[in-house]
């Protein structure tokens, strides 16, 4: 009843479309015998259209979603959530660390030494007891000192750089430095006499230079180390060989500064990249930050189209300057060319994009024989598609999941990802000030019935900072109890204590403060509502209010003008939560807008995205889970599933030696994700049970 209330609505020009995709192709029953071609297509429907199919410039998942499938990345994350080689075979890991000599230093014995070689001998010699710290150092080399000019913030000064102590290390080590403090003393690095060896060129400003001397000159240096063995049996699409320098000038055109790439502060910790062979590269990071790792998912781009000489001379072609002829600009941004396992064919603005399959993928070629996204921006126009057919895959809303779920003839994956909804305190506030306030707030509101009723049971408690999924998140913390009498409790002891008219109030002043979200979004303005009535049953009296979208975050969320709102984070993989937790990210139009401080957060937090060791950073970022989770700063609420729906004669398909046939059901990774084997998903004719392992 609801679907023919729907479209008696539906314009005509709607329902003549709809009409025409039942005619342009068979309905899932009729297809293997009414359009056998119809199997090895795989029609993906898509809400947005593309805006431009360029992995280093790309910022919209349509985009994302056909540049995944043109280009491969370095690495990328297997089912378990690790990274597993891709145009990189193989890759190693190490680290350089600097130790800047001062001569004029006394060791422990009383006596300066001059020889920085000698240096290098009476270190290792008085750490020769730490074995463990020993077996890390895989050589040891001296630096001679030499003379830098530089300029920074415009004043212009003249380095002269000290010896140094290069070590390299086996394994990134974020403490090495520690057991040589213990030697030299904290002394030497913190009385370090930076005068002695940095100028200002006009004396005049040497009192200014002053406060850059650690900038110039770093008495110890962690510089990471990652070396890539690159694949040798990879072709892009235009049969042009894969190798070190399209790796290389993706990297360049992503830092370049002329470029727009959104992605700059990913490589930005680059110190420099080197060519070490046709198949082998290596980056240097002038710092320790272990997520810099995941950015080598990115596409790599074909050098010998986009390069600089190319471009200029497109842009003459094009009528266009040379000089200001960006690789935005190039129309290789419509018709891209990679080496992933489908190649680019046609792009019709908001219509559809086609590919098709790459023969010589060298990973082996899909089973589907073309790819096709259609732009169908209405959410019921896709389901119509769907039924008819006319697209392979369907994102179910909520309340659908249930009779989707009872349909026979399709397969449906539920998985939460890595997206959290939450209610957020502004913690400059004095009413959210204490840790147990906010606790008390968030017992007060029931969120097992808002998983229930609003999500139609499609989500799961959350209790902290990181995506549920990750091996980061703590299963151990608890969701607070819904009780509203301790709540109430805790409030009381706080001195707050209910008026005649119901309301908490203290000191002459009522618990009232607003509370706001973005319009637009029915979930969040349920929630609105609950917390709303929650609160009022304990005496808390709560306004509400809702924002059009760019209001919401330029006038109250980047200003920090609010009291609490209603907002939900998309995660990624990485643990490094700097942005949206750290004290010094809790400014204006910064991340941690509720303005969470805590100390031993904020040196987790650091530690955490400058440690290597997975084993390690689990630890950590458990215990911060924790923290947070005490202090409340946000009341955690949900994580909603997502639910796609195929048919069921899409099928992981095996072949053995012989090109002998073996099916599976397609299954979901720990993320969610159903298209991680889709090089091998086939569309059989028929269902058999006899086909299924």
């Amino acid at each position: 009843m609801f679907v023919k209330k729907v479209l008696l609505y539906t314009p005509l020009f709607l329902t003549v479309f709809l009409i025409q995709s039942f005619f342009w192709v068979p309905t899932y029953d009729k297809q293997a015998t009414g359009n056998p071609a119809r199997l090895v297509k795989y029609i993906n429907g898509s809400a947005a259209d593309a805006q431009i199919l360029n992995p280093i410039l790309s910022a919209d998942t349509s985009s994302s979603t056909i540049s995944d499938l043109v280009f491969d990345g370095l690495i990328d994350l297997d089912k378990d959530l690790k990274y597993r080689p891709r145009l990189a075979k193989s890759w190693t890991q190490y680290e350089e660390a600097y130790l800047t000599i001062d001569t004029s230093w006394y060791f422990p014995a009383g006596k300066r030494e001059k020889d920085p070689q000698n240096w290098a001998d009476l270190l290792m010699k008085a750490l020769s007891s730490n074995k463990e710290w020993n077996a890390n150092v895989r050589s040891v080399e001296v630096i001679p000192e030499k003379t830098i000019k530089g300029e920074i913030e415009k004043i212009a000064y003249t380095l002269k750089q000290p010896a140094r102590l290069m070590f390299t290390i086996n394994n990134i080590d974020q403490d090495f430095f520690m057991p040589l403090k213990k030697i030299l003393g904290e002394a030497y690095f913190k009385n370090f006499p930076y005068q002695n060896f940095i100028k200002a060129n006009n004396p005049g400003k040497q009192g200014e230079l002053e406060k850059y001397f650690e900038k110039i000159l770093q008495v110890t240096e962690h510089n990471p180390v990652i070396i890539f063995e690159l694949r040798k049996d990879v072709v892009f699409h235009d049969g042009h060989p894969f190798d070190s320098e399209d790796v290389l000038f993706t990297y360049n055109s992503i830092i370049n500064p002329k470029g727009t790439s959104p992605r700059k502060s990913d490589y930005e910790p680059v110190k420099k990249a080197t060519v070490l062979g046709p198949h082998k590269i290596k980056f240097t990071y002038k710092r320790l930050f272990s997520p810099a790792f995941g950015s080598w998912a990115m596409g790599i781009l074909p050098e010998h189209i986009l390069n600089e000489d190319k471009l200029k001379q497109e842009a003459r072609e094009r009528g266009r300057d040379p000089e200001k002829f960006i690789m935005r600009d190039s129309n290789f941004g419509r018709h891209p060319v990679g080496t992933g396992p489908f190649k680019f064919i046609e792009w019709k603005s908001d219509e559809i994009i086609r590919l098709e399959r790459n023969e010589n993928y060298w990973d082996g070629a899909p089973e589907y024989g073309e790819y096709i996204m259609r732009v169908i921006p209405d959410s019921l126009t896709q389901e119509m598609e769907f039924y008819a057919g006319a697209i392979d895959n369907y994102s179910v809303q909520p309340h659908q999941v249930s009779r989707f779920s009872k349909q026979g003839k399709f397969q449906s994956f539920s998985s939460i990802g890595y997206f959290y909804s939450y209610i957020g305190y502004n913690l400059r506030n004095p009413l959210f000030a204490d840790a147990e306030i906010r606790t008390a707030l968030g017992m007060a509101i029931n969120v097992d019935p808002i998983i229930k009723y609003v999500l139609y049971g499609e989500g799961e408690r959350v209790t902290g900072p990181y995506p549920k999924i990750t091996d980061w998140y703590d299963p151990a913390v608890k969701p607070l109890p819904y009780d509203p009498a301790a709540a109430l409790k805790i409030l009381n002891k706080k001195g707050w204590k209910k008026n005649a008219d119901g309301i908490l109030e203290k000191d002459g002043k009522l618990f009232e403060f607003n509370l706001i979200t973005n319009s637009g979004n029915p979930i969040r303005k349920n929630i609105l509502t609950i917390a709303q009535e929650s609160w009022r049953k304990i005496g808390v009296k709560c306004n509400t209010q809702l924002f059009e979208w760019a209001v919401f975050l330029k006038d109250f969320v980047n200003q920090l003008k609010y009291d609490a709102l209603i907002l939900g984070w998309s995660m990624g993989i990485d643990p490094d939560l700097y942005q949206i937790w750290h004290s010094s990210q809790a400014g204006p139009n910064q991340l941690n807008f509720v303005g969470y401080k805590n100390a031993e957060a904020d040196r987790l937090i650091s530690r955490i995205r400058k440690e290597y060791d997975r084993s390690k950073q689990v630890k950590m970022a458990r215990r911060l889970h924790r923290i947070i989770a005490r202090d409340q700063p946000y009341t955690f609420l949900y994580v909603a599933k997502s639910t796609q729906v195929l048919d069921k004669k899409i099928m992981i398909v095996e072949k053995d030696e012989n090109g002998n046939e073996k099916y599976s059901k397609i299954y979901p990774t720990k993320d969610g994700r159903i298209r991680y084997y889709f090089n091998k998903w086939k569309k059989l004719p028929h269902l058999q049970a006899s086909e299924l392992n």
